[in-house]
């Protein structure tokens, strides 16, 4: 019976492979997850597997899947590109799994799935086009359209980690070094990794992130000063996705996201840079937190 069946969703980290099972109208059925076998295609392949066996068995009932990678496919090559879990790259990860799983498999970038599972019964739910942005270690982002997936026809829609700080001061001016061989990446200035090391550049003192939000909350006038910055490049790194795309909401996951205080002086920011002042475009933080990938995953199968 077609109501019997589920909607499984996966999500490959570089630590921990995640995999859930929702029902037709999103509820959440069954979890589990397991660590990443790092440095090991075929084990990765193998966890997913037993994942998704282990989900049939304990509702009982058979599912599509989909999985969320830190990369995405090639459309060229067919082979995985761009995915921090170096193992997957160069590989035919989606004909892989499905061929072991005996079924198709779809596949889909993890900020991607962010977006979709946003999209769908998210934070920006009902809305036709959602710009989706990770704040966590790095900095990524992805694009849903009517809660599908918009790739691209090189995989990299939504990579505005990897553009350049917008309107970068004289003092920001080339910027850190990117792992991806460029300088000044958004990535290396709004990402939990960047704004730690704008701390100790500024200063000369390390501190994490998670102490430079505790200082800053606490009124410290370093971390004051640091956030301030973040805020800032943040808006103009989103003033330009609005310029480009101008989605009808902006939602923000990862450990930065959960910063409450990002959110009260955003809309003002982002009018100093957007391109004729006017922003009607919501930006809140996601629904569904660190479930939203693994989740929009399972949605890559529209209703």
């Amino acid at each position: 019976m077609a109501n019997s069946r589920i909607r499984i969703g996966i999500d490959v980290g570089g630590t921990k492979i995640e995999a859930l099972a929702i029902d037709d109208e999103g509820i959440e059925l069954a979890r589990y997850r397991v660590d990443t076998p790092r440095d090991d295609y075929p084990g990765t392949i193998s966890a997913m597997i037993g994942l998704v066996r282990r989900l049939e068995e304990a509702t009982g009932r058979t599912g599509t899947v989909g999985a969320g990678i830190p990369g995405s496919i090639s459309r060229i090559t067919g082979l995985v590109k761009n995915a921090n879990s170096t193992w997957l790259n160069g590989r035919p990860f989606d004909r892989d799994v499905s061929a072991a799983l005996g079924r198709e498999v779809r596949m889909a970038n993890d900020a991607n799935c962010f977006a979709v599972s946003e999209a769908t019964d998210g934070a920006a739910a009902g809305s036709h086009v959602v710009f989706g942005v990770i704040l966590g270690t790095g900095c990524g982002g992805g694009v849903a359209i009517s809660g599908r997936v918009h790739a691209g026809p090189n995989g990299v829609a939504g990579e505005w980690g990897h553009n350049p700080l917008p309107w970068p001061r004289p003092e920001e001016y080339p910027g850190p070094a990117c792992y991806c061989g460029k300088r000044g990446c958004l990535e290396m200035w709004i990402s939990g990794t960047g704004i730690a090391l704008d701390y100790r550049t500024t200063t000369g003192r390390p501190r994490t992130t998670p102490e430079i939000v505790a200082e800053f909350e606490a009124g410290e006038p370093d971390a004051v000063a640091a956030m301030e910055r973040f805020e800032d490049r943040l808006a103009r790194g989103l003033a330009h996705v609005i310029n480009t795309l101008d989605p009808d909401a902006i939602v923000i996951g990862g450990g930065v996201s959960k910063v409450k205080h990002i959110y009260q002086g955003l809309h003002e920011r982002l009018q100093r840079y957007v391109f004729g002042g006017e922003v009607s475009t919501p930006v809140v933080p996601a629904k569904y937190g660190d479930s939203s990938g693994v989740r929009g995953a399972a949605w890559l199968w529209p209703t």
